[in-house]
């Protein structure tokens, strides 16, 4: 399912709002270095007249005073560092600004055969325009690693918790070398998705590609491509994006309406990212034996062969954050 014109021109503006952002922030840089340190201008001014010489003798074939030249700038460049540095700023601090440093901000990078290709942080844009992933986006904000808490939790339950939240440190920390799929199942309101969540905002922030799907979400979008003639076209899109992207999140497995549909489809899903070996986390209320119950074999097979299994249980958190506001409002 590709972007269609307009949504390509909002990410493309976009990139241009970063680049002019950024560079004005360059611009505020430099001139607040002149105005601290006028050596540095008068250094960058003298750069610009040997440049230019350095250009007039290469037209001119003129290659006898080429050494000195070079001798000239580096010996500038080398200044300007130690300027730099004897007044507390980074020797980086008057380089270019990239928000991706990958792109250069503009969206595309140079492929291994040499041809263009969109960067990760392009495909994040794509993904967040064509998938709606405002709800992920809306969790991240809110709840990541940062905000993590054991408050709720005693006992038994704290324990849990706490090991959860080490092997998703680990499955991030390791994400790039490591293939590994993780699943959560538990009692309501025990921090499943919340974790979810905590691994998403951590790869995104390392430039991964991510999709979180409802299970519900999910589920409807491919009955809607795959049971309308015209969306045959976009399901081959789809598919592509949901086994190709670096995780995949599926949440609340078992809330959709489960039929021989949803079991086949859940099957290929989980069998073609395994085969390209892309992470999954999905997260469940379902015990192990509802899942094996709702699903086919195959489908139990694969989670009990290809995915850690993380039990989480104790309070609805979500009922007593909404008891204890309810209390400071009353």
């Amino acid at each position: 399912m590709g972007l269609n014109k307009q949504q390509y021109d909002t990410i493309m503006r976009e990139y241009e709002r970063i680049r002019d952002m950024n560079h004005a922030k360059e611009a505020a840089r430099r001139d607040e270095i002149y105005s601290m340190l006028p050596e540095y201008r008068e250094l960058d001014s003298s750069m610009g007249s040997i440049a230019v010489r350095q250009v007039m003798m290469a037209l001119g074939e003129d290659v006898s005073g080429t050494d000195d030249v070079h001798s000239s700038l580096s010996q500038i460049s080398a200044r300007k560092k130690q300027l730099l540095q004897d007044a507390g700023y980074s020797t980086d601090y008057l380089d270019p600004i990239y928000t991706c440093t990958d792109c250069k901000d503009t969206g595309y990078i140079q492929s291994e055969t040499g041809l263009k290709e969109k960067c990760h942080c392009f495909r994040n844009r794509e993904i967040a325009l064509l998938y709606d992933q405002s709800n992920i986006q809306d969790m991240i904000s809110s709840e990541n690693f940062t905000t993590l808490s054991y408050h709720y939790y005693a006992n038994d339950d704290l324990e849990r918790f706490k090991r959860t939240v080490d092997i998703c440190k680990n499955f991030v920390q390791n994400f790039e070398q490591d293939y590994h799929n993780l699943i959560f199942y538990g009692t309501v309101g025990t921090g499943k998705s919340f974790l979810s969540g905590c691994v998403a905002n951590e790869l995104l922030k390392n430039g991964n590609s991510v999709i979180y799907f409802s299970a519900v979400g999910m589920f409807e979008r491919l009955a809607q491509f795959t049971f309308h003639s015209e969306g045959k076209n976009e399901l081959v899109s789809f598919y592509e994006d949901l086994y190709q992207c670096d995780l995949l999140i599926i949440d609340d497995l078992g809330t959709e309406l489960t039929n021989q549909f949803v079991s086949s489809q859940l099957f290929s899903c989980l069998n073609e990212r395994h085969l390209r070996k892309k992470s999954t986390i999905i997260s469940t209320n379902l015990s192990l034996e509802e899942i094996r119950d709702r699903y086919s074999d195959r489908v139990f097979s694969r989670l009990t062969s290809n995915y850690q299994f993380c039990k989480l249980t104790g309070p609805d958190i979500r009922m007593l954050k909404k008891r204890n506001t309810n209390l400071s409002i009353s």
